[in-house]
């Protein structure tokens, strides 16, 4: 595993295990021994995911000291607010079972994340959480964000892969010093990306699949990727991408493959900002 340095100076891994979608506990405790076994140190969560104690358990039950795995989680939109923020971190850090937590994100750009944000600075400067950021902020909402705030984002998380590959998004997190973690970087399956001609026929040159080659290209364009299976065979093989590199003709080949915005959830829209406040994690 290779590590990248946050701008704060808290060490990453480049390479994390995601568990959005895994809602049940047995299944999500067993997924996250699986990676943790296969050599993951990343776990990624979230309170909207509703498997925080199943990750927490699997964490506990590994046998690995919790120093040496750096657990992600998000605050929702319904708790975007100063005191919102205190109180569902408290949550989080509880359902988890953690002193503390290596990774806290606003999950969506929406409601009063500037208050939220405050309160994660003082959570941050209690030491009650290692690194702070944000997931889904397009290229102007970090901007102003950055201009705003005490303490710059360590990380934006979005959504990266090679149909979706926000060069723009990138340049200006680069900018900032700012960590890009790419949420979906197998495209959720979608596109035919585990048997797309261009990518399979990169991987192959490698000895390697579709899905390793495009993990790879993330990974070489300095984004940390948290791919997700429930499968212990994908899940190993998912990690896998340590011992080959592309060149520079395979990563302009897979750069053509963008289409330009992602299309999981267009953030730019009156639909899915009415979608997203509207789900609800708790009474």
């Amino acid at each position: 595993m290779e590590f990248v340095t946050l701008n704060n100076g808290v060490k990453m891994p480049m390479e994390g295990f995601g568990v959005f979608q895994v809602p049940e506990a047995a299944v999500c405790e067993q997924a996250v021994c699986d990676a943790l076994d296969a050599g993951y140190r990343l776990i990624d969560t979230a309170a909207a995911y509703f498997n925080e104690e199943a990750v927490g358990a699997a964490v506990r039950k590994c046998g690995i000291p919790r120093e040496e795995i750096f657990v992600t989680t998000k605050l929702w939109i319904q708790d975007a607010s100063y005191e919102g923020a205190k109180n569902a971190f408290q949550t989080s850090l509880h359902k988890l079972g953690f002193d503390y937590i290596d990774l806290y994100l606003i999950h969506q750009p929406m409601s009063d994340y500037y208050g939220a944000w405050r309160a994660m600075e003082e959570l941050y400067a209690e030491r009650k959480i290692r690194a702070i950021g944000v997931c889904n902020f397009s290229a102007e909402r970090l901007a102003d964000l950055c201009a705003n705030v005490k303490v710059i984002p360590a990380v934006n998380q979005v959504e990266l892969h090679p149909f979706s590959a926000k060069t723009e998004a990138l340049s200006v997190m680069r900018e900032y010093k700012i960590q890009p973690e790419a949420w979906g970087p197998l495209a959720e399956g979608k596109h035919g990306i585990f048997t797309h001609p261009v990518l399979e026929k990169i991987g192959a040159k490698y000895g390697k699949t579709a899905a390793q080659a495009a993990l790879r290209w993330n990974i070489q364009r300095g984004v940390v990727v948290i791919p997700k299976s429930v499968h212990k065979e994908r899940i190993e093989e998912n990690l896998n991408i340590w011992d080959f590199k592309l060149d520079e003709t395979d990563m302009e080949a897979i750069r053509k493959l963008d289409l330009g915005n992602g299309e999981k959830d267009d953030h730019a829209a009156a639909e899915t900002a009415k979608w997203l406040n509207n789900w609800k994690i708790h009474d």
